[in-house]
């Protein structure tokens, strides 16, 4: 049986007599006269079924279903005196919940020092962070079940419909087996990399770098060897320190150190072939104040060399 609506009037007016434990008192306090008080006491207790104070005529005191509640309803209406500030700091972006996703590969870079900086500054906006890839981040922010996302994508490209804040550029480099000939040799000719079998991301989720890295091999007159896909970059060094052939990772990866696995990068002239990938902020257009807050704070960070 559903329970009925009590009004916050009836709870203030329970609270005045339950701490004064007296009807004329708690009138005065209320601004109110008694005959009034009296009846929506009786009223609060018709509603909830229970009597909340024993009267006589020379006292008023609490019963046990009074004495549980007084404390409740104290809570309560201190909630309620709190609504219009929370509401304000809210609408201010000083207070709130943001849902960010997040690549990988920004967990090797900036993303703890921008959570620690972020917490210190804005410490009534509960940030929870979800891992994902493009393909996850997209429809979920399409949805809105996330606010925005740190993308990893090719240098320009961005996400039609979105609004985008570029974080970061940097080039691939190779993961090699640490056994592998090209792990010690003292460069890295191209022809012969582009002749290795690879371990490479599924092209659904980062679409831009999959293509740019075919469009490498395409140039050379070459299709890639792909021998294993990963979505998750850990993983896919993880296969490489298995041997299962050589991958493209973006140099922040570098930070995941594997027993088995050395990174190297293309050098001399052939380095300007090589993709670059870009790290991106992305939200949908006209953001609350809350996700304004960190757009901010990001432009900020980025401003300041991240």
């Amino acid at each position: 049986m559903k329970e009925p609506p009590i009004e916050l009037r009836l709870w203030r007016q329970f609270v005045a007599v339950a701490e004064t434990l007296h009807f004329g008192r708690a009138a005065a306090r209320l601004h109110m006269t008694q005959p009034p008080l009296t009846q929506a006491i009786a009223q609060l207790e018709r509603l909830l079924g229970v009597r909340l104070f024993d009267r006589t005529r020379r006292s008023v005191q609490l019963t046990e279903a009074g004495e549980a509640l007084l404390p409740q309803a104290v809570a309560l209406l201190e909630r309620a005196r709190a609504l219009p500030a929370v509401a304000r700091a809210a609408a201010e972006g000083e207070a709130g919940h943001l849902r960010l996703a997040f690549v990988s590969t920004v967990g090797f870079t900036f993303l703890p020092r921008w959570v620690q900086a972020w917490h210190a500054g804005h410490p009534r906006i509960r940030l929870d962070l979800v891992e994902a890839t493009a393909d996850v981040q997209l429809p979920a922010m399409a949805s809105g079940e996330v606010d925005a996302g740190f993308l990893l994508h090719s240098p320009g490209f961005a996400p039609a419909g979105l609004d985008h804040l570029r974080i970061a550029q940097e080039p691939l480099v190779l993961a090699i087996p640490e056994q592998h000939p090209l792990a010690a040799a003292r460069s890295l000719p191209l022809a012969r990399v582009l002749a290795e079998p690879l371990v490479l991301f599924p092209r659904r989720i980062l679409p831009s770098l999959h293509d740019a890295l075919f469009g490498l091999y395409h140039a050379a007159g070459r299709e890639p060897e792909v021998a294993q896909e990963a979505i998750q970059m850990q993983t896919i060094v993880n296969l490489v320190s298995a041997g299962l052939g050589l991958a493209w990772v973006p140099e922040s990866v570098r930070q995941f150190q594997r027993a088995g696995v050395v990174y190297r990068a293309i050098g001399g002239a052939a380095a300007r072939q090589v993709p670059r990938c870009e790290t991106s902020l992305v939200w949908r257009p006209a953001p609350g104040a809350a996700l304004s807050r960190f757009i901010a704070f990001a432009r900020g960070q980025v401003a300041a060399g991240g």
